[in-house]
């Protein structure tokens, strides 16, 4: 064991005392939150210049009722169409011209837009959604039905549905799905990078150490299952104090930073949530959505964070600890990183597999496939860290948990076994045979 904290110790100091690994572990959260709130920040602040349309509609109904806002204006014209055109081309501050034909109502495919200039998804599709209504307007005229707009604007609903966890012992809490599923495919992704990232940096510094021989010299005071333990021991040390790191500042953020920046109405209505209110009420009272509502008070709910990121270390470390040893047994049993291809893409072909299975949790986070998938200790630390969010039971979690380091210790046994033969082996690349014949000394 003191061999062992010797290189784990030395493992750890390397890597951690980088101002890389310094600058990334502070940097990386701040980075998360301004990517979150980059789609508000480029609305807000990339907003377009107001496009004049000359509009020639032959059929009278539509351009009448064209609705101007501040990205569109409209300016109907009595000109004939290729008039128009040319007016508009030799108009800087006209985009274009749009044509409506005479039989719109029934043919609504008779409509066509001329620009000078490119134009976007989203100009074309509000002037399509306003042609749209003028034409089911129009249609359901033909039912002689009074006052029809004004009973379809009564008839119109938007449900918000509210969910709540009766298999929970705290069954007032509200659940939301889309920040569940949101959360856990950040949570996937936030591991699958580690995991490969991680793990090949335990390949790459194995192939180092090997190809200058060093390892050689270190096995006649240290025995390579110790060399092994200490060097993937130390770099899960390393991941750990990054994700520690990392959810501290969560948990600071959510605790202190995130009700600080809250309008009191608001965090009062959060808060109110939390307490057990009803969301659907509290909703509508203060015009949000209960999804955000709901949202909002898992964010500010520190003891919720922090029982997830303690989960998320536990699977980090755990996954780590299994890849790492694969990868270092791939490391030891090659020269160069080109030789190690043919064995990392089986390594990494679960960990794709998990990737792609955490897509299918928005659907059905409790789905058979889903479920086996985050029990399997190969795709269960990323799959299962992805499933926590939507409220998995702890005997499930527990269970994956055991089986996941469970496994760890066989893949460490037989990765030590590659291992100590491997350092020594030099010039040749071996086979699937090879590792095999390796496995069985």
């Amino acid at each position: 064991m003191r061999n062992i904290g010797l290189i784990v110790g030395r493992e750890f100091r390397e890597r951690v005392y980088k101002k890389s690994f310094i600058i990334t572990t502070i940097l990386m959260p701040l980075l998360m939150i301004l990517l979150s709130a980059a789609p508000s920040l480029i609305m807000a602040f990339a907003e377009s210049d107001n496009k004049q349309i000359t509009v020639i509609d032959e059929s009278g109904i539509v351009a009448p009722r064209l609705t101007s806002g501040e990205e569109l204006s409209f300016e109907i014209s009595d000109k004939e169409l290729s008039e128009a055109i040319i007016e508009a081309s030799q108009n800087e501050d006209n985009f274009g011209v749009l044509y409506i034909g005479k039989d719109i109502v029934a043919n609504p495919n008779d409509v066509r837009l001329y620009t000078s200039s490119s134009s976007s998804l989203m100009l074309e599709e509000s002037i399509a959604g306003q042609i749209e209504e003028v034409i089911e307007s129009e249609r359901l005229k033909e039912y002689n039905i009074e006052n029809i707009d004004e009973i379809l604007k009564k008839v119109e609903a938007t449900v918000h549905l509210t969910t709540f966890r009766t298999d929970k012992e705290e069954q007032s809490a509200a659940s939301s799905a889309i920040a569940s599923s949101l959360t856990g495919l950040v949570l996937g992704f936030l591991l699958y990078f580690i995991l490969v990232i991680y793990g090949s940096m335990v390949m790459q510094s194995v192939i180092e150490e090997k190809s200058s021989r060093i390892l050689e010299v270190m096995v006649s005071t240290v025995k390579p299952f110790e060399m092994l333990m200490g060097k993937i021991l130390g770099i899960a040390l390393v991941a750990a104090v990054q994700i520690a790191v990392w959810g501290v500042l969560l948990v600071i953020f959510s605790a202190l930073i995130m009700p600080a920046l809250m309008p009191d109405n608001i965090l009062d209505s959060v808060q109110q949530v939390q307490a057990g209110a009803d969301v659907a009420a509290i909703a509508t009272q203060q015009e949000l959505s209960p999804e955000l509502l709901t949202a909002m008070a898992s964010v500010l709910d520190t003891g919720h964070i922090a029982t997830i990121i303690t989960l998320v270390l536990l699977f980090t470390v755990g996954g780590f600890l299994l890849y790492a040893s694969l990868y270092a047994a791939v490391g030891a049993s090659v020269d160069e990183a080109q030789d190690a291809q043919q064995f990392t893409t089986i390594i990494t072909l679960p960990i794709i597999v998990a990737f792609v299975v955490i897509m299918m949790i928005m659907k059905d986070p409790n789905s058979a496939v889903v479920y086996w998938c985050s029990m399997i200790p190969f795709t269960s630390p990323i799959v299962m860290v992805a499933r926590m969010p939507s409220g998995i039971p702890a005997w499930e979690i527990a269970l994956s948990l055991a089986l996941l380091y469970a496994t760890f210790v066989l893949c460490v046994w037989g990765a030590a076994k590659i291992y100590k033969v491997g350092i020594f082996m030099h010039g040749s690349k071996p086979s699937f045979k090879d590792l095999w014949r390796w496995l069985r000394y």
